[in-house]
């Protein structure tokens, strides 16, 4: 499950690696280094708060949240 989720072998050293294998300290260069080419507008040094950006989707992301916090990632 190594990319977007993590390395999932519980250390948190190199949670933030990208797909150079290089370790970013930021959430922001982490995530631009997944961006689709071109696709997507690259983050500033302070995330959106995507609750706040998009109000009307946040049971919509609590509900697939709660997959990834459920059993069968446990």
């Amino acid at each position: 499950v190594r990319g977007l989720c993590g390395t999932y072998n519980w250390d948190q050293q190199d949670e933030f690696t990208t797909p150079e294998g290089d370790v970013e300290t930021s959430v922001t260069a982490f995530a631009n280094q997944y961006r689709a080419s071109g696709d997507c507008p690259v983050l500033g040094p302070v995330p959106l708060q995507p609750c706040d950006a998009f109000a009307g989707r946040r049971e919509v992301a609590e509900a697939a949240c709660a997959v990834l916090q459920g059993p069968a990632f446990q």
